[in-house]
């Protein structure tokens, strides 16, 4: 039987459900908004609401107390945590920044002239990208061992150079770990850049080199302008996905030596699973929250307008 047929043997009010059933945009909508509510919003909520008890893992009675979170931002090691963390974020959103345009910008201009390679030093920094964190962090552990078999020092010794303390001095690992960082999240602001270099006009360089601008020129003035919008809108994945790692850096370092590389990832992963303490992660869960949103708006209040675009 055709539809025309069961939709003429359909009483008119189950027609007309029908029809404002396939129009409206909710019912189709729904399934998602119920599976993002389970595995996403609900485990939020209860962030939120341990942050409000004295909830450890040992299974005690939980009791709603502000006393939790004075404890918390109280920590004589928070502020320490804090600039370790400032340090680590700031350092990699610079440097995926930088680095990540610095090859998008040889990929594109390879492209164009044919070279080989291109596809090669593509593929290499993709590499790094599907690392897992754990891997990444081990194979750096290694490259940094200060050990006979450690691969840079070994380089050093070669070039009769002094041997670096890259994971034991206090003042070397948080670099150490920098470096780390920004070899493995590198790829992802390549691959940002890659595609916003390519959705440039060709025709503004046309008249950039019709008026004369020479290379450094375009670069400045018609390249960056145009990437800005993709600039900070990859600061702002950049900085959340930082501000929770903690995997590279638990295998790396462990947050040492003290606690020069303890970030407040790794700082909360400390206090939930060897302090056991529920309720203090949890309110240092809602401070990273609060701080990769307050970031996240920062960069967004200058992403370009309509009417500027």
């Amino acid at each position: 039987m055709s539809p025309i047929a069961i939709e003429a043997d359909s009483p008119p009010q189950s027609r007309t459900f029908m029809r404002r059933f396939a129009g409206a945009p909710l019912p189709w909508i729904m399934p998602v908004i119920v599976v993002i509510g389970i595995f996403y919003l609900y485990p939020v909520i209860d962030v939120f609401r341990l942050s409000f008890t004295n909830a450890t893992l040992i299974g005690e009675n939980q009791q709603y107390t502000f006393g939790s979170i004075a404890n918390a931002l109280s920590s004589p090691q928070l502020p320490d945590i804090l600039w370790a963390t400032l340090i680590f974020v700031g350092g990699s959103v610079i440097g995926q920044q930088i680095l990540g345009l610095a090859v998008a910008v040889t990929v594109i201009r390879g492209e164009k002239r044919g070279l080989f390679g291109t596809t090669i030093l593509r593929t290499t920094a993709l590499i790094a990208w599907v690392v897992p964190g754990i891997a990444g962090g081990i194979i750096w552990q290694m490259l940094f061992s200060e050990a006979p078999y450690g691969a840079l020092n070994s380089i050093l010794r070669l070039m009769h150079m002094p041997t670096v303390a890259w994971l034991s001095d206090p003042a070397m690992a948080p670099w150490s770990t920098l470096i780390s960082n920004i070899w493995r999240g590198t790829a992802f602001s390549m691959v940002v850049m890659y595609a916003a270099l390519k959705s440039i006009d060709p025709s503004l360089y046309e008249a950039a080199e019709v008026d004369g601008a020479t290379a450094s020129q375009q670069f400045f003035f018609v390249t960056l302008p145009q990437l800005r919008a993709a600039i900070l809108v990859n600061m702002i994945l950049i900085t959340i996905q930082t501000v929770n790692t903690f995997d590279a850096i638990i295998t790396l370092t462990g947050g040492g030596p003290g606690r020069a590389t303890e970030v407040i990832s790794l700082y909360v992963f400390n206090i939930v699973f060897r302090n056991y303490d529920l309720s203090g992660g949890s309110v240092l869960s809602v401070l990273m929250l609060i701080i990769s949103l307050g970031l996240a708006f920062v960069y967004a209040s200058f992403l370009p307008k309509e009417e500027e675009q």
